[in-house]
């Protein structure tokens, strides 16, 4: 018997490619990742604790980021993120499809 492969569904590879392209731009804590995505996409998109934690776990375990505890400038200890060589390319894959599926949507949209 073949067993596929569990594909992430739109909504959790969506939040995968944020996340990832958010620290493309560097290392940064949960807390900064979250606030970075609201804020460059003018508050439409927010991104709740109980989804992004999980999230970062997630993506640790699968190797495309590490994290370790640091003292931040608030002298708070937290967890930073960091991408991976992995992550870079699964950075990739993502923003590839993402294109593809809005092209997809955006054809429906044009021609029903």
């Amino acid at each position: 018997m073949l067993h596929r492969q569990k594909r992430p569904d739109t909504l959790q590879g969506t939040l995968d490619l944020l996340v990832l392209n958010t620290l493309r731009r560097g290392p940064q804590h949960g807390f900064g990742i979250a606030a970075h995505i609201q804020q460059i996409s003018d508050d439409a998109l927010r991104v709740e604790e109980g989804s992004l934690y999980p999230a970062l776990y997630r993506m640790e375990q699968a190797g495309w980021i590490v994290a370790e505890w640091q003292t931040t400038a608030n002298n708070r200890r937290a967890r930073i993120y960091r991408l991976t060589r992995t992550g870079h390319k699964r950075l990739s894959e993502e923003q590839d499809k993402w294109d593809r599926l809005t092209q997809a949507v955006g054809k429906v949209l044009r021609f029903s």
